[in-house]
């Protein structure tokens, strides 16, 4: 399994503070999928700089980004994502805010989406280090099945630990 991980975030890429969501979401990846291979990068709340992190990851099976997914005005991560993406995938948006939901009221202000361009998935956790850690607990088990759907492999049981390649 391959994923990039990309921290959308001015304060971040700026060095104002260091990223830490990124990193959680890597370390619970790493946990749930030995094998995995995980590459990292931050870039400021910019369209073009946001779809070139996306583009940049075409190929890899998923790519999870974190922040930019609320209502100010410079959250942009869902727009450029939905412009990005040819198809969506309402199921893991509807999930990860009904399970961001039963914590926290504000997940109804979360537009995060989710997608595929080409064979890469594409989904958006919002910036704080709790929601990353629970948004990717929440996808983490859905994650080898989507990949061997997305290969057109069969549709057997993928759901156990470490078994996506």
């Amino acid at each position: 399994m391959t994923v990039v991980i990309v921290t959308v975030s001015d304060r971040a890429h700026k060095g104002v503070y260091d990223d830490v969501s990124g990193p959680e979401i890597e370390a619970i990846l790493k946990e749930e999928f030995p094998d995995i291979y995980i590459s990292r990068q931050i870039v400021p709340d910019e369209r073009d700089l946001i779809r070139g992190a996306l583009k940049k990851g075409t190929g890899v099976d998923f790519i999870i980004t974190t922040g930019g997914t609320g209502i100010s005005p410079r959250d942009i991560t869902p727009d450029v994502t939905m412009e990005y993406c040819e198809r969506r995938l309402p199921g893991i948006e509807e999930a990860l805010r009904y399970e961001s939901y039963r914590e926290t009221p504000q997940a109804m202000l979360s537009r995060g989406a989710a997608g595929i361009c080409g064979n890469t998935i594409i989904v958006n956790f919002p910036g704080s280090v709790r929601a990353v850690r629970l948004c990717t607990r929440v996808i983490a088990p859905i994650m080898a099945h989507a990949i061997s759907m997305m290969r057109g492999e069969d549709h057997g049981s993928h759901h156990r630990k470490g078994t996506a390649q």
